[in-house]
């Protein structure tokens, strides 16, 4: 069974920014945010950075140290990588049998869209290098991103059907076979399609987080549009309707957030960018909320309070994320409890 996000964690995958990638025009003021992620994930769990080489690792950590961010729950290691959306091409976990089983998908970029062969090995380079505490490992033929799927943690995913069933990915699966696939791989029994929303700027194929996600079982924070003049009114208010009639395994209406779309932020050639407050990351003790100096950013804090009473909401300024097309989640990978390895069983102190 695939395991949720709001199951406890043994820790958080950051890949961090490096030259080589496509940050490299704007890398201070990423880099600068990379801190703050940093030491908020650091101050709940451990944190795993991948860097890119041992030069960055060294300049990693003094950007770290500079910040004023405490190191004892932050280890490195060096792994190249294409770019940094570790959402994508991180380990997806699930529970087969009482034990856990890391899931390693094929990422090929988005369907092509960009070079990925480096950053699709970068879970079998963890594992090799004993980060997965022994956990098993299976390698699967089937494209599929972190991104594009989430869970209720009772065997039901949310997702897209622009997304999943897009030709490029997995050429010649349709619906029913994609779904007798993901029943296998990861345990689920009922699927809930979303085939409207998405943002703009979002190269992703509207991956589902950020559109609508759950927050526990029965609730789900969702995206949304009260600005008719704006593209994504129509789509977003499908999407709503969608939502409405999804149940849970009981038969139950889920409980829907809406969370506010922020006025559009467009790039410097006017392009604009997919700012969404869906794309929080939920951590042991808190949920770390991505925001864009607007005014419906205390508008979707306090709804994601609502959300989730027993953790701390931490809003993290994204606007220099979201210049790359992805945002907070996008840009970690938590792992469960059981997965990340003790630092004496790894050697992970060294940077190995």
């Amino acid at each position: 069974m695939l395991l949720p996000e709001f199951t406890p964690q043994s820790g958080v995958i950051l890949t961090w920014p490096h030259p080589a990638s496509d940050w490299h025009p704007s890398l201070d003021a990423v880099e600068d945010l990379y801190v703050r992620i940093a030491g908020t994930i650091s101050h709940y769990e451990r944190l795993l950075i991948l860097c890119h080489d041992p030069s960055h690792q060294q300049h990693v950590r003094q950007q770290l140290e500079h910040g004023g961010v405490a190191m004892q729950t932050i280890r490195f290691t060096n792994i190249k990588t294409d770019d940094t959306w570790v959402r994508d091409y991180g380990p997806i976990v699930c529970r087969h049998r009482g034990t856990l089983l890391l899931q390693d998908f094929v990422f090929d970029g988005w369907g092509g869209k960009y070079p990925a062969e480096q950053d699709n090995r970068v879970t079998r380079a963890l594992l090799r290098r004993g980060f997965f505490d022994g956990t098993d490992c299976v390698q699967q033929p089937l494209v599929l991103e972190g991104g594009s799927i989430d869970t209720d943690g009772r065997s039901t995913l949310l997702t897209t059907t622009r997304c999943l069933l897009e030709s490029g990915r997995n050429p010649g699966f349709d619906r029913a076979r994609l779904e007798r696939s993901l029943r296998e791989i990861l345990g689920i029994e009922r699927f809930l399609w979303l085939a409207h929303g998405e943002l703009a700027g979002d190269d992703t194929d509207a991956h589902v987080d950020m559109l609508a996600r759950f927050c526990d079982a029965g609730t789900i924070a969702f995206t949304s549009c009260d600005m008719p003049a704006d593209e994504h009114y129509a789509p977003l208010a499908a999407m709503y309707r969608e939502l409405e009639t999804f149940r849970t395994p009981e038969g139950r209406p889920y409980r829907l957030v809406p969370l506010p779309l922020p006025r559009a932020v467009n790039d410097t050639d006017g392009r604009r960018l997919p700012a969404s407050y869906a794309n929080f990351l939920v951590i042991n003790g808190a949920v770390l909320v991505p925001v864009y100096d607007d005014p419906a950013d205390a508008v979707a804090l306090n709804a994601l309070a609502g959300c989730f009473p027993d953790r701390r909401v931490v809003a993290l300024d994204c606007l220099p994320l979201i210049r790359q097309n992805g945002s907070l989640h996008c840009a970690t990978m938590q792992l469960p409890a059981g997965v990340l390895s003790d630092v004496e069983d790894t050697g992970w102190a060294a940077g190995t």
